[in-house]
C-alpha cells in the first residue's frame, strides 16, 4: 500500500492510499468539519491525477475523518479577495467528476455547501442515518458555478436543486436518498463495511467495460458524447481477452479473474 500526505498550518491536508485496485482519499480536519482550505484544492486535484495515472486502480473513495464529511471550501478565504477560489473549487468537482476510476462517496454526516457537489461529481453516495446537507450559497451572496448548477439539475432534477439552492433547505438522510442524493443509507456503523462491499464488487469487474461505460455514460448526461471514442472503446471490449473470460466463467459458473485486456 502506498500513501501520500502532508501538513498545513491550517491542520492536516489530505490523504491519498492506494492498495491494489482501490484508491482512498481522506479528509482529515475533523475538528473543522473537514473544510477544505485554498491549498487543498490543488493537493486533491494531484491526488485524483496521480490516481488516475495508475491503469490497474478502478475504484476510488472519498473518506472524512470526525462527525463531518465536508464544510466546503473556507468561507473566510474568500473575503482575501480571492476571485479564483469558486473557478479552483469548480476545476477541482470537474476533475473528479472526469477521474478515471469508478468514485464512491462515503458520506459519515454533515455535508455542505461546494462539498455537496463533490459528492455529486462522484458516481456513488452511501450516507449515514444521522447525514444532513444544506447550501448557504444564497445567504452569502455567493452564485454557485455553472458546472455544479448543471450536476444538481443533472442528477437530483431542477425541482430539487431550486429548493436546495434557492432556499438554502436543509435535507435530512431521508430526503437526500428519496431525491437521489444518496444511493444507499446505512448505520453509522455500517458505513465503512458497506463501502468496502461496494468497492469490492466494482474492482471485480471488467476494466475495460467498468471504465468505458463511466466514462461515456456521464459523457451521455452532459451532452459531451464522442462518437468515435465510443465506437473505439466498443471495439476495444469486444476484442478483449477480458470478455472471452467472462463468457467463460459464466458458462463454468466461476468468478471471472479480469486483467484489463
Amino acid at each position: 500500500m502506498t500513501s501520500k500526505s502532508a501538513t498545513h498550518s491550517s491542520g492536516f491536508a489530505p490523504e491519498l492510499t492506494v492498495a491494489g485496485p482501490i484508491a482512498t482519499i481522506t479528509l482529515r480536519r475533523p475538528e473543522m468539519a473537514n473544510r477544505l482550505e485554498p491549498e487543498d484544492l490543488a493537493t486533491l486535484r494531484g491526488f485524483i491525477r496521480d490516481v488516475n495515472a495508475r491503469r490497474d486502480v478502478l475504484v476510488l473513495r472519498l473518506y472524512a475523518e470526525g462527525r463531518h464529511f465536508c464544510a466546503g471550501f473556507n468561507i473566510g478565504s474568500i473575503g482575501d479577495g480571492d476571485g479564483d477560489a469558486g473557478a479552483s473549487f469548480e476545476a477541482l468537482a470537474n476533475e473528479l467528476e472526469r477521474a478515471r476510476p469508478v468514485t464512491i462517496a462515503a458520506i459519515n454526516g454533515g455535508v455542505y455547501g461546494g462539498a455537496t457537489d463533490l459528492a455529486l461529481a462522484c458516481d456513488f453516495r452511501i450516507g449515514i442515518e444521522t447525514s444532513q446537507m444544506f447550501v448557504p450559497a444564497a445567504r452569502l451572496g455567493l452564485l454557485f458555478y455553472r458546472d455544479g448548477l448543471r450536476r444538481y439539475v443533472s442528477r437530483l432534477g431542477l425541482n430539487t436543486a431550486k429548493k436546495l439552492l434557492l432556499t438554502a433547505a436543509t435535507f435530512d438522510a431521508a430526503q437526500m436518498q428519496a431525491c437521489g442524493f444518496f444511493d444507499a443509507v446505512v448505520a453509522p456503523a455500517a458505513l465503512r463495511d458497506e463501502v468496502e462491499r461496494l468497492s469490492g464488487d466494482l474492482a471485480g469487474m471488467a476494466p475495460l467495460a467498468l471504465l468505458g461505460m463511466k466514462k461515456h455514460l456521464n459523457r451521455i448526461a452532459s451532452g459531451t458524447l464522442d462518437e468515435d471514442e465510443f465506437w473505439h472503446d466498443v471495439t476495444q471490449a469486444d476484442a478483449s481477452q477480458d470478455l472471452r473470460e467472462g463468457a467463460l466463467a459464466w458458462q463454468e459458473k466461476r468468478k471471472p479473474v479480469f486483467r484489463g485486456e
